[in-house]
């Protein structure tokens, strides 16, 4: 059976665009405005612990992280956070929805040249509403065969998404910045996993990098992906 690459799928928050640092930004506001109530450690650690009791109920994505913080706030102080800091944590996260998209470095090239000759699925996860907004501003949407927004990412997710829009996982590479989410469960559903890391990295999305697994690749940045798919047979 040939194995030859039909489909990418690609990541897009912190592959193609911007992201995790917008998150950075505004918890960096959330430690100031609780620092006579926590250390940035503390703060750091107990919102950690939110994020991760509330994904099932608020998934991925800005709204959950806001609800999170004032959740977080609300236990630090034993609820006695003054409203100011509430309506402070509210805006700083409208203003992380308004925020404008801004590509990665080769970003744009690299969509726009293996669409001639690949079938490309963005395949993110995430708050609905706000992905669409940000592939739409991206200015990258028309350029994808396929979108995917899902709740999470496993190896179901991409063998669903694979044959669906292409020729099955065997045949397909997902690139992303996540090791997690991106590549460790292509690879297990039978797919290519290339790497492409961030300047940072969310807690919840390290994992262990497959390194003997002979699907798994890494690149420097997305400008090197055009050279690297001949090599993967």
């Amino acid at each position: 059976m040939s194995h030859i690459i039909t489909t990418i799928g690609f990541d897009a928050d912190d592959t193609l665009w911007q992201n995790e640092e917008f998150f950075r930004l505004t918890q960096d506001v959330f430690y100031d405005l609780l620092r006579d109530y926590a250390d940035p450690d503390h703060l750091a650690q107990r919102l950690l612990e939110s994020e991760r009791k509330n994904l099932g109920h608020y998934g991925f994505g800005i709204k959950g992280f806001i609800l999170s913080m004032i959740e977080t706030a609300i236990e630090v102080t034993d609820q006695k956070v003054p409203a100011h800091v509430i309506q402070t944590i509210i805006e700083a996260g409208q203003e992380m929805l308004r925020h404008p998209v801004n590509l990665l470095p080769h970003a744009r090239e690299a969509v726009e040249a293996l669409g001639r000759d690949f079938r490309l699925v963005l395949i993110t996860k995430g708050d609905l509403l706000d992905q669409d907004r940000k592939l739409a501003q991206s200015g990258l949407g028309e350029m994808f065969d396929a979108v995917e927004i899902v709740a999470d990412k496993t190896p179901q997710t991409y063998i669903r998404a694979f044959m669906r829009h292409g020729h099955g996982p065997e045949r397909a590479v997902m690139v992303g910045n996540s090791m997690k989410s991106d590549v460790v469960p292509a690879i297990e559903a039978g797919g290519w996993g290339i790497h492409v890391p961030a300047k940072y990295e969310w807690e919840m999305e390290r994992a262990d990098a497959p390194t003997d697994h002979p699907r798994f690749r890494v690149l420097k940045h997305l400008g090197e992906l055009e050279a690297l798919l001949p090599q993967l047979v």
